[in-house]
């Protein structure tokens, strides 16, 4: 089963004002504060979205400080807490908690001041059933429920040993994270029938949107076994692997239900999509008569989750009229990795890279934003390939023209938070193919279409003498034979060259250019030898070594870095027509291999630093710009320290520009060594640093960095004959709270280090960003 992200239903919705809510509350003095849990809950997110100031008690039910969860309930009453301060919290502690409204899937609070009053009993759980569950009714609520265990392992949540369980209800399937790892605890606890105490929340697709239950759990002790397993799982009976189905027995009440909406796509007796808004959705439906894309429909199905996301199956549609068209959403393929565009209709621009008409559809190749995706055109579902009806000729585009593609887009799993997406676009029809801009003339095309001329032209002169046409026609023929095999070749080639000079990995490259050669040598085997590397090809396991050639791949420094070897049908040495494919299998092996190695090393070039070899002004930038976007989006906080080298004129002054970096290199060496693995150390220019530290929680564990970053001027420096003792100025900065941007962090961490140099501090004293605001 794919694991879909999980987390309290209110939380996921609200993560972009995370940092808004997360500061101070902006109501005015006049506002008086909410005091109970009940009043929250009444409020509209409307109303919660005007950041209300509240100010209740209620019982800590579960706190997950990995993770920042926060769960509280009184009489009755049950949200979610957003905080911003870690704290040692247990189910059971009586706190006061001041903060603010925040609209999410239910309205929750957000704060940073929670004082602990006491500690009590928890709050009486509530029986819970599936079906309130999956409908959000409890989202929060301390609850018991009740089912069979149908998986229970050990995993990791955010870096955390956690137990998993899948739960089996009267209804449907229910996760459960347990904050415990214990393996001696699982034993016996599948297809145990067991009642568990919990709070509960909710999984989510990559549109936030409900798809499964998720009850989260302090430890195991609040898993109680009420009847045990008949027998253990790994005593059972083995079973045939086509009798497995003999055991088999689901009992399915959903009910139907009915959606409207505009259809943007239809296949028929496969499904349909449809559009209202900013929301969308699948009907897989077996329904075979035609549907008009653009109406207004209705359907009517089963719901269910489909790969991850909400789906209706078994559906019946019927159009209701017609509606107002909807307009594409522009995209790019970042916008689609993410999947909150799933199922709309969307358009992307990018370059052909290839097309392949297929048995069941049309594929178009594209590349956008160097990333490849498909763009498919499904043919009519009566499409019999073995009937003589045949499918009208497919749309030719010219590899590297310029297209927009508009369709429905599609994804192969719905958990954007393991990483980007796997997506594709659903065609419409012909003309959502559109021709932005043509590639140029001199392409392999071009080049066959003038052949093509030559050969007409050829032909031509041979029907003005009757008594030449026999000659004239087996000359033409044996010249179209073998300008289609030169063209062939040249095809071979020149796509060799352009996934070269692209993307696509340089295994699959070096497969490609084995199989040319054997192509060119009568189809004997072929394979490559790369030094220190991988064998690729064709390579036979019975040989003789009398029948195997070989040419060596030469490198520009001179010295080969792999062997191209054939093997031929009969021992000896190889023809001249077989020396010559040898030779230029072995120059496109040594391009493809030297120009992936240039481009790694410019690659390196251009996010390190050649003095110092740590990374440069570049590449903290771009590391910066992404944990500014994970930080908004998480609520998190992280840390930058910004480095001045005291005195580094004096050092060039007095012992020389060598000297001085050499110097450069020993002191970034060393503040390296401090550093943790996660953190990032760049050098800026001239003699300042900057040190990125992603896993921070407070301005006191940036400053213990900086110490220990101190620390790498403890012992001096061996500047060849000279002792060099070295000093810096630090200044701090935290992100929100000192910067919400790049250029700000920066610039506070760099005025906090100006304040550190210029108050005549020990060389290496830090000064915090907060406190340099309003200095001279």
């Amino acid at each position: 089963m794919k694991k879909m992200f999980s987390a309290p239903a209110v939380l996921l919705a609200v993560l972009p004002a995370v940092l808004l809510a997360s500061s101070a509350p902006a109501w005015s003095a006049s506002s008086a504060p909410l005091t109970s849990l009940r009043a929250i809950q009444s409020l509209s997110n409307a109303q919660a979205g005007e950041r209300l100031p509240v100010a209740f008690e209620a019982t800590v039910t579960y706190y997950g400080a990995y993770e920042a969860t926060l769960f509280v309930q009184d009489s009755g009453a049950a949200v979610y807490v957003m905080t911003t301060a870690y704290m040692t919290l247990v189910p059971g502690d009586r706190v006061l908690i001041k903060g603010a409204t925040q609209p999410s899937f239910h309205p929750i609070v957000t704060s940073g001041d929670i004082t602990v009053l006491r500690h009590g009993a928890l709050p009486s759980s509530v029986p819970a059933a599936f079906s309130p569950l999956i409908q959000g009714k409890l989202d929060c609520t301390y609850v018991a429920v009740r089912g069979v265990v149908r998986s229970a392992e050990l995993t990791m949540s955010s870096g955390r040993h956690v137990t998993q369980l899948e739960l089996a209800m009267d209804g449907g399937s229910a996760g459960v994270t347990v904050d415990s790892s214990e393996p001696a605890r699982l034993k016996g606890l599948l297809d145990s029938e067991v009642e568990i105490l919990g709070v509960a929340s909710g999984r989510f697709d990559s549109k936030m949107q409900l798809v499964g239950v998720l009850i989260h759990v302090t430890s195991m002790d609040s898993v109680k076994i009420l009847r045990k397993a008949a027998s253990d799982a790994q005593s059972l009976p083995v079973t045939p692997m086509d009798k497995v189905l003999n055991v088999y027995d689901v009992q399915d009440r959903s009910r139907r239900v009915r959606v409207e909406g505009t259809l943007t796509y239809f296949h028929p007796a496969a499904m349909a999509v449809l559009q209202d808004g900013n929301r969308s959705i699948r009907v897989l439906t077996p329904e075979v008569d035609p549907l008009k894309v653009g109406d207004r429909v209705e359907a009517t199905g089963i719901p269910v989750i489909d790969d991850g996301f909400q789906a209706l199956e078994l559906g019946e549609i019927t159009t209701i009229g017609a509606a107002p068209p909807v307009v594409p959403l522009p995209v790019n393929w970042d916008d689609l990795s993410t999947g909150r565009n799933a199922f709309d209709l969307v358009s992307i621009e990018g370059k052909v890279v290839s097309q392949v008409r297929e048995q069941a559809q049309d594929m178009y190749v594209i590349s956008a934003n160097d990333q490849l995706l498909s763009a498919a055109l499904r043919h009519p579902y009566t499409y019999d390939p073995k009937s003589d009806v045949k499918l009208p000729p497919m749309v030719k585009v010219q590899p590297g023209s310029e297209v927009r593609v508009t369709g429905v887009a599609i994804f192969d799993g719905a958990n954007r938070f393991n990483g980007a997406l796997t997506f594709g676009i659903l065609l419409r029809s012909p003309s959502d193919v559109t021709v932005l801009a043509n590639p140029t003339l001199l392409n392999v095309d071009n080049l066959i279409l003038v052949v093509g001329v030559l050969l007409a032209a050829v032909f031509a002169f041979g029907a003005r003498g009757w008594a030449l046409e026999r000659k004239v026609h087996g000359q033409a023929t044996q010249l179209a034979a073998r300008i289609e095999a030169d063209a062939n070749l040249e095809r071979r080639r020149s796509r060799i060259l352009e996934d070269i000079n692209g993307s696509r990995p340089l295994a699959e490259i070096i497969e490609q250019i084995t199989a040319l050669v054997s192509f060119k040598m009568g189809g004997v085997p072929c394979w490559c030898q790369i030094v220190d590397g991988a064998r690729l090809g064709t390579f036979p396991a019975h040989q003789d070594a009398r029948n195997v050639v070989r040419h060596e791949i030469p490198s520009r420094a001179g010295q080969p870095i792999g062997t191209l070897f054939a093997y031929l049908a009969l021992p000896g040495p190889a023809s001249t027509g077989e020396s010559e494919a040898l030779a230029t299998g072995a120059g496109l092996a040594e391009l493809a291999i030297e120009n992936r190695r240039l481009y790694s090393d410019l690659l390196h070039r251009s996010e390190f630093d050649q003095l110092t070899d740590i990374h440069n002004r570049f590449s903290i930038e771009k590391h910066l710009d992404a944990l500014i976007v994970e930080a908004r989006e998480m609520a998190g906080i992280f840390g930058l320290i910004y480095i001045d080298l005291d005195g580094f004129k004096e050092v060039n002054d007095l012992h020389g520009h060598q000297a001085g970096d050499i110097y450069l290199h020993k002191v970034a060496q060393r503040m390296k060594s401090q550093l943790r693995t996660a953190d990032m150390l760049a050098r800026l220019g001239g003699d300042e640093f900057a040190a990125l530290l992603p896993m921070v929680r407070s301005r006191a564990d940036a400053e213990d960095v900086a110490q220990r970053l101190k620390r790498s001027f403890d012992e001096p420096f061996a500047l060849d004959d000279v002792q060099l003792l070295g000093s810096a100025s630090m200044g701090i900065a935290l992100y929100p709270e000192d910067g919400a941007t790049r250029d700000g962090l920066l610039g506070a961490a760099d005025a906090a280090m100006y304040v550190a140099k210029h108050a005549r501090q020990s060389p290496t004293e830090t000064v915090p960003a907060a406190q340099s605001k309003g200095s001279a």
